[in-house]
């Protein structure tokens, strides 16, 4: 129940009724329920999907719904998107990639990344059919929490200082194996194919973005992971939106 917590506390900005005593070990044993947050976020969104849907056109339910999703995590993520758009258009080399993201002024490319991410995810939402949207809701948040986990298995860490230096640090195959196994039974809410075939989408584009970071910098920050979580929500619903039918 603690790592559930824990990971809760990180991941999003609802608060619990009660304090949890949260040391570094605890961590990076949260990460195995990642997804399981994702899936308590998804649970959030298909709510309020049901609530609103009466009352409002599809494409505004759409954009209150990312909107929400941007509000329950306290835009973490996206401000970690934003930073890593800013780094690449420095056009610099590793440590002024790692300068421009620590400096937490937002930059015009920081802004476009951060437009151009909400719209995508609003379209592709948007794009998904009504008889599979409440599943793609549930599921969604939580395979992007697992690309998450993925992505910081056995990676190097950018920084010694920081969050994500100590999740990297405090992840394992054990936890990563409880995550992968609990997203991809998540994954058949939607119809298999649908299913499997954004699971499979996302662990690739996953892997591809670690290894392009890890090239890059020579190792992960918190702010990446950020950007990795935002693009592979992109990913997921642009699949997930895909008429196999």
């Amino acid at each position: 129940m603690k790592p559930y917590l824990v990971a809760f506390q990180f991941l999003t900005i609802i608060p619990l009724p009660f304090k949890v005593n949260c040391e570094a070990r605890d961590l990076g044993r949260s990460t195995a329920v990642f997804p399981l947050v994702g899936l308590t976020i998804g649970a959030l969104l298909a709510g309020l999907n049901w609530l609103i849907t009466p009352w409002l056109a599809r494409p505004l339910t759409d954009a209150l719904l990312v909107t929400a999703l941007a509000a329950v995590t306290g835009a973490l993520h996206l401000d970690g998107l934003a930073d890593v758009c800013d780094g690449i258009a420095a056009r610099g080399g590793r440590e002024r990639f790692l300068e421009v993201m620590k400096d937490s002024r937002v930059g015009a490319v920081g802004v476009v990344g951060i437009v151009l991410d909400l719209l995508l995810k609003w379209q592709a939402l948007l794009a998904v059919p009504a008889g599979i949207k409440m599943q793609a809701l549930l599921f969604f948040p939580a395979l992007a929490r697992c690309a998450q986990v993925l992505a910081m298995t056995g990676a190097r860490h950018a920084r010694k200082e920081g969050l994500g230096a100590v999740f990297i640090q405090g992840t394992g195959n054990a936890r990563l194996i409880a995550a992968l196994a609990l997203t991809l039974a998540a994954a058949f809410v939607l119809p298999p194919l649908t299913g499997l075939s954004a699971y499979v989408a996302v662990i690739l584009l996953t892997v591809a973005l670690r290894c392009y970071f890890q090239r890059r910098l020579d190792g992960l920050t918190g702010d990446v992971l950020g950007c990795i979580s935002e693009l592979a929500e992109i990913a997921a619903l642009v699949v997930i939106s895909i008429r196999f039918s």
